[in-house]
């Protein structure tokens, strides 16, 4: 194992679908301010769409500013070469036709001592996954639910 990798914190991607192609550029600003605050580093950053024939074309940054209502400049070079074009494709395949997403493969530096000591230590991490927020919430209304019919 290289040094590199046993300094890594934990690496997790996200792909984001934005329906019809429509994307503001809210969120860019409170992801560099993760990057900047040291939480996050962007390995790979990268768009597609997914046209009407279910085709996944990839984007450049430079084309999602049309309106010049942000800047994406400030993540130019965001690549690391661990997305390919199989990916990309994998990713299309969770979109809708007339969809685009935004694929983002970042290192949670915040874990990175924590994953330092683990793995001295030799432990490995043997699951993990995550819980979306409207199935937590489900879960959290059905406890609810389950409460105020035992309380009756």
């Amino acid at each position: 194992m290289s040094d590199d990798f046993e300094d890594m914190g934990p690496v997790d991607y996200l792909v984001i679908e934005f329906p019809g192609n429509r994307m503001t550029g809210e969120a860019f600003p409170l992801l560099l301010d993760l990057v900047d605050r040291g939480i996050v580093r962007i390995l790979d950053l990268m768009f597609v769409r997914k046209d009407t024939d279910g085709s996944v074309v990839a984007l450049e940054l430079r084309d999602l500013d049309a309106d010049g209502e942000f800047d994406v400049s400030v993540f130019e070079g965001s690549s690391s070469g661990l997305l390919g074009q199989d990916d990309l494709n994998e990713a299309g395949m969770a979109l809708e036709p007339g969809n685009a997403a935004g694929i983002l493969v970042y290192e949670n530096l915040w874990a990175a001592p924590l994953a330092r000591a683990l793995r001295r230590s030799g432990a490995q991490l043997v699951a993990g996954g995550r819980i979306p927020v409207q199935a937590l919430l489900a879960s959290l209304e059905a406890a609810e639910a389950a409460e105020g019919g035992a309380a009756a």
